[in-house]
């Protein structure tokens, strides 16, 4: 059995392709290839971007409008999940969560650089294959304030024109 493929295509930017992994997290692969095939990521952006950090979507619109999706059970080790042993290297996809374990719910996060400190703290599910240019391409756009309560927003909008799923 091979694992889900994914293409992140990003206007102006190019395409992220990643393999996700259900063996480590399987909820999360579900949830996100569920939101992935009914048009959930069209058209939101990557809202917060932390050159050498990561970069983080799949919550906001242009506009800065949130959106909102059913929160999913934590699946990393430190919330009891015990078989989802990956590591946050550059390109691992991961979800994106509150300080309650089991907050995640759409927005997700790709690292741009290796992160051991969230290892087995936050549910990392798939990793880059390709488009490593993309990602350092967006990692490196001009970023400030949104009001008093967001940092790190790209100054020009960075949009997600669509996740598809290529293979299951």
């Amino acid at each position: 059995m091979t694992n889900p493929i994914i293409k992140i295509n990003v206007r102006d930017f190019g395409t992220m392709t990643a393999e996700l992994y259900p063996e480590k997290a399987p909820k999360t692969v579900a949830n996100f290839i569920k939101l992935a095939e009914g048009g959930f990521f069209e058209g939101l952006i990557f809202h917060r971007v932390i050159k050498g950090f990561m970069i983080q979507g799949g919550g906001y619109t242009e506009d800065m409008g949130s959106t909102d999706t059913p929160s999913i059970k934590g699946e990393f080790k430190a919330n009891g999940f015990m078989q989802n042993d990956l590591k946050h290297t550059r390109g691992v996809l991961s979800m994106a969560r509150t300080s309650d374990p089991d907050s995640a719910s759409s927005q997700f996060f790709v690292m741009h650089m290796d992160a051991p400190h969230l290892d087995a703290q936050y549910a990392g599910f798939g990793k880059l294959t390709d488009g490593f240019d993309v990602l350092d391409a967006i990692a490196s756009v001009k970023t400030g304030s949104y009001g008093w309560y967001m940092q790190d927003v790209p100054k020009t909008p960075v949009v997600i024109e669509s996740i598809e799923v290529v293979s299951k």
